[in-house]
């Protein structure tokens, strides 16, 4: 059997306790080493219901200050899908620096968690 990374481990053990459904979707973060993508998730049926992502725009500044801009547009896509209680899945990382901008500018921009 295979070896687990540290941030694998993490991810699975929030992953075993955070489920999103129709009327509180899980807002997983994906935070790689030049963009950020979010996505509100249905589980029970499997669909992402709004998604948000810095690939194939053209934003400056820093990472962090980007996360932020990735927060804003996803709470203002999931008012559009009339949403607005969510569960976050952090996917493994520790809630800290971009993480903690995305989740600011979501909370400010209407969305609660």
């Amino acid at each position: 059997m295979a070896q687990l990374s540290n941030l694998q481990l993490r991810k699975n053990r929030v992953r075993a306790r955070v489920g999103g459904t129709a009327e509180k979707p899980r807002l997983t973060v994906l935070i790689s080493a030049t963009n950020v993508s979010v996505q509100l998730i249905n589980d029970v049926e499997g669909k992402t219901l709004a998604s948000a992502t810095t690939i194939g725009k053209k934003m400056t500044g820093t990472l962090t200050e980007k996360a932020a801009k990735i927060g804003e547009e996803i709470a203002v896509a999931a008012k559009k899908a009339k949403i607005k209680t969510i569960v976050f899945d952090r996917n493994g990382r520790k809630y800290a620096g971009r993480l903690k901008a995305l989740a600011d500018a979501a909370r400010k921009g209407g969305l609660e968690f």
